[in-house]
């Protein structure tokens, strides 16, 4: 058992784990590149800091919202693979992909603060942001049917799975809501404030329930 766990293994959670870390920095920092360019092209005519606030209002806003979303995700993902062991192939490439739609998210925000608005800047923002939440919650999952590699106890793995269930259940709500409501923006996003009274809920309605004999 240990010798077929061992060739399964291509990577170290630390290593990983390093790695995603150093996506997820990257993907924060160029958020603010269009900014810092805008900074530089309105000094060029003279322009003034109040100027630039004025013009960047949404640009800023946009990049708040995109920083404060990648940081969730990070610390999501960071308290997930805290409590992996072994990493195998299944494991790793959803972990890419996970990170794939991270580094979406600075082209997807410069769509959405620096585009004239069309009908696609909130599909391709909500979309991503939806993408991402299912890379997590397919991670869960897989990592839920294979116990070899984590520590987790299942309660506490099915509470996740379930947790990821509401944030990617309202993600894609938000994003219906862009298709069936054109000109809404990413105002659908708000269906995310609901995000933590509906996970408490859940948590209440579980401790509830009676035990399985």
């Amino acid at each position: 058992m240990t010798q077929v766990t061992k060739s399964r293994e291509l990577s170290s959670p630390e290593r990983l784990q390093a790695f995603t870390d150093a996506v997820v920095a990257i993907a924060l920092t160029l958020l603010i590149l269009p900014l810092m360019e805008s900074v530089g092209e309105l000094a060029d005519h003279d322009g003034t800091t109040a100027e630039w606030l004025a013009e960047e209002q949404y640009a800023l806003l946009g990049f708040a919202l995109s920083f404060i979303l990648i940081a969730v995700f990070w610390v999501h993902h960071h308290k997930l693979f805290r409590s992996v062991k072994r990493v195998d192939g299944g494991l790793l490439w959803l972990t890419v992909a996970w990170m794939f739609t991270i580094v979406v998210m600075p082209v997807a925000t410069s769509l959405s603060t620096q585009m004239e608005s069309d009908w696609a800047q909130p599909l391709v923002y909500i979309g991503t942001l939806c993408a991402t939440s299912l890379m997590l919650l397919l991670a869960r999952i897989y990592l839920r049917s294979h116990p070899d590699l984590h520590d987790m106890a299942d309660d506490d793995a099915v509470m996740g799975i379930r947790a990821s269930w509401i944030v990617s259940g309202l993600f894609l709500a938000a994003l219906v809501l862009a298709v069936v409501i054109p000109g809404a923006g990413n105002w659908p996003l708000l269906l995310m404030l609901l995000s933590e009274p509906l996970q408490r809920l859940d948590r209440r309605r579980a401790h509830r329930s009676p035990a399985k004999p």
